[in-house]
């Protein structure tokens, strides 16, 4: 069914810690999960200018830069706060549960 979602768990949640970013992978996606101000975050591990790793990049408060080419991201809607990306990345939902961090993929 179109739109169905699948939560999975996909590190301990001591595993990210403030102010960090971490790659994961869930369902074949790279995905990187970011803590800012006690909240989790998570978006595709792919800059949407070259394909570059988000989450190998630096974490400005809300902002993630990717380390290629110095474009910025907002963690909370992936919408670009600096070129030379012009499309924003992918969010996803992100949840603390049970000790584990869990993403909502699409099945």
């Amino acid at each position: 069914m179109p739109g169905t979602k699948q939560s999975i768990a996909v590190a301990a949640a001591g595993e990210v810690l403030e102010g960090e970013a971490r790659i994961f992978e869930a369902k074949g996606l790279r995905i990187a999960i970011c803590r800012v101000q006690g909240k989790l975050y998570a978006v595709e591990d792919l800059c949407t200018h070259d394909d570059g790793p988000l989450g190998a990049g630096s974490l400005d408060g809300h902002a993630i830069e990717c380390p290629r080419h110095g474009a910025r991201f907002d963690v909370r809607d992936g919408r670009v706060l600096r070129m030379p990306a012009a499309f924003p990345v992918r969010v996803f939902s992100v949840s603390e549960k049970d000790g584990q961090i869990h993403v909502e993929i699409d099945e």
